[in-house]
This record gives structure tokens, sequence and C-alpha cells, in this order.
């Protein structure tokens, strides 16, 4: 696999997760997500979860089974979202290492190709999706709270910066024709 594909996302959504619909998912032929935390799901300082993402949670779980993946070591703040969503969770995973996406596929018993890794960074959530062969989704990160826009991450725009330099597209490749 050449290093441009382990880190183009299958799918650049533009917007935050609460872009991704059960439509989107059903479209792709997506039975499972696995999604990153911080900045994907919530703010990186944020300890609970807002009414809006138990809603689209809720959406999301009704079409595929939803697993949450951290690399955040705060187990006592990741395991207080999880249950607020009702989802299984894995912190520390260390991403771009597989080894707790593999765990989260394998409850999942799905195959690689039916799963999404949906996160906000290039070189951890896509890198690792990719390398694992699951369909990889880059979402912008979540704004805070009291805020619209998305927060300014330095380490996110200088990844995008250095893999737009090195070539690489965030723009997702067109899907493949259909016969």
């Amino acid at each position: 696999m050449v290093w441009s594909s382990l880190v183009q996302p299958n799918l650049v959504l533009g917007g935050s997760v609460f872009d991704l619909s059960p439509d989107l998912l059903h479209r792709h032929n997506l039975k499972g997500v696995i999604l990153d935390v911080d900045d994907t799901l919530v703010p990186l300082r944020q300890v609970e979860s807002d009414p809006d993402l138990i809603a689209w949670m809720t959406g999301i779980k009704a079409v595929g089974k939803v697993w949450l993946v951290s690399n955040n070591v705060n187990g006592s703040r990741i395991k207080r979202i999880a249950n607020a969503l009702e989802v299984p969770y894995l912190t520390s995973a260390g991403k771009p290492s597989r080894r707790k996406l593999k765990q989260a596929l394998e409850a999942m018993d799905l195959p690689p190709e039916q799963v999404a890794m949906v996160g906000d960074r290039l070189l951890t959530d896509v890198l690792a999706g990719n390398r694992l062969g699951l369909f990889t989704i880059l979402v912008d990160p979540m704004p805070n709270l009291d805020q619209d826009q998305p927060r300014f991450s330095l380490l996110r725009t200088l990844e995008v910066a250095l893999l737009r330099a090195m070539g690489i597209s965030l723009s997702a490749p067109p899907p493949p024709s259909q016969p």
C-alpha cells in the first residue's frame, strides 16, 4: 500500500460527525462504526455528552453496531461519554496502531469493509482505519458547546498542510461506477 493511500480517507464529510447519517451508512453498505472520541464526538476538554449527540447516536445505532476507540488515557472521562451514549468503548488505543481497532472489529463480528472508522485526524484515525481495511471517514473537529465553528487545532492544521504539500487530496475519490 502506498503512503498516500494510507492517509487518504474514503470519504471527507466537510462537516462534523452530525453530518454522518444513517442513510449515508446505508449507501456505503456500512453496518458498523468505530468512532474516535476527542474532537470527533466531543471537544477535547468536554466531559459530558450533549443531548444532540445522544439523539444522533440513537439514529446511528439503529442501523449499525457502534464502538468508541480513543487514544485518550483518561478512562473515566471516556467511560462517562460511552455510558451516556450506551455504547462499548476502548481507551489508550495508540492510533495509528491497529490493536484496539481490531478488538472492536472482532467484537462487531463484521468484515472490515462493512465498518467505518470515523475521526477528525488523518495521521491517527484515518491511517489506523486504512491499515486495517476499514472504510475511513474524515470529519471536522467538533465545536465547543458555546461556539458554532470547529475548534482550531494547530496539530490538525499542520497535518493537513503537510499532506497537501505531499500531494494528498482531502477530497474523497469519486464513487465507483455502477454497472
